[in-house]
């Protein structure tokens, strides 16, 4: 079911997630872009955000129009009007990292000015914890997609997300029949969401294992984002540390974003990444 997948982010992020602290914000590089792309699953989409199972992309954090919302497009637009209309949204619900060179590609084509990328959730909330993406797998995809977007878009400012820590959204979520139901009719982030209320040692070490991934994976992010170069920031785990609380997530799914959800995310990125 196609929820299974899209779930990424929903914004589960985590508040277990002292683990790296939050910095401030990159100084400002420059006039803001006049152009913008974003590469992603389905948070940036804005699924479930204002519609019955659809992309709302009015509502992604990083090209969304929404005023409620306040995307970094928004945000941009506010400070430089050149921007107007020329946000582009190449994200795709569904997607894991191995979709990155591809989308990148993409961007590259739109020659635009600045790229926002939220992936990795896919990658670890699969069907069950023995299908999740290999650390070393994750680097590759990572490191191609911003090696097609360096050639592509030498000068482009490319901000690097890190992933929620999705075992907040059980914390948060475990005790709440509505949760339980979604995540268990539509096969929502197995991996980690199997038996929710189960105190058993097996399944306190899957949720460990399944959150110690995307741990992984956001240090792979800040390592090839700092690979990069200076035109790349990543948000120092912002995301990851941020403790959403579950009316920040669609009731729909009890896993993706709400508006809200993704205003609070929209917040959080901008400041912590270049903030023009």
């Amino acid at each position: 079911m196609r929820l299974v997948r899209p779930g990424l982010l929903a914004l589960t992020i985590g508040v277990a997630a002292a683990i790296i602290p939050t910095t401030t914000a990159f100084a400002a590089p420059g006039p803001p872009p006049s152009s913008m792309a974003s590469m992603g699953d389905s948070i940036t989409r804005g699924f479930n955000a204002c519609g019955w199972y659809v992309d709302c992309t009015s509502h992604s954090y990083s090209t969304g129009d929404d005023s409620g919302v306040n995307s970094h497009y928004l945000r941009i637009r506010a400070k430089n009007s050149a921007i107007s209309g020329r946000n582009y949204n190449d994200a795709r619900s569904g997607a894991k990292a191995a979709d990155m060179p591809g989308q990148a590609t993409t961007v590259v084509s739109r020659h635009v000015g600045y790229v926002t990328m939220l992936i990795g959730a896919n990658d670890a909330c699969t069907s069950s914890e023995s299908t999740m993406t290999s650390v070393g797998s994750f680097r590759a995809s990572i490191d191609a997609a911003l090696s097609r977007l360096s050639a592509g878009l030498p000068d482009a400012k490319v901000l690097v997300v890190s992933i929620p820590d999705v075992k907040r959204l059980w914390a948060v979520g475990k005790d709440n029949s509505g949760a339980r139901s979604a995540w268990g009719l539509f096969g929502i982030c197995q991996s980690l969401l199997a038996n929710p209320t189960s105190t058993a040692p097996a399944d306190v070490a899957r949720r460990d294992r399944v959150r110690q991934r995307v741990v992984d994976f956001n240090a792979q992010l800040a390592q090839a984002c700092t690979a990069y170069g200076p035109n790349c920031a990543f948000d120092r785990n912002a995301v990851f540390n941020y403790p959403f609380a579950l009316s920040q997530v669609s009731t729909w799914d009890y896993f993706h974003p709400n508006a809200t959800g993704q205003a609070v995310l929209a917040q959080i990125s901008y400041t912590a990444g270049f903030n023009w």
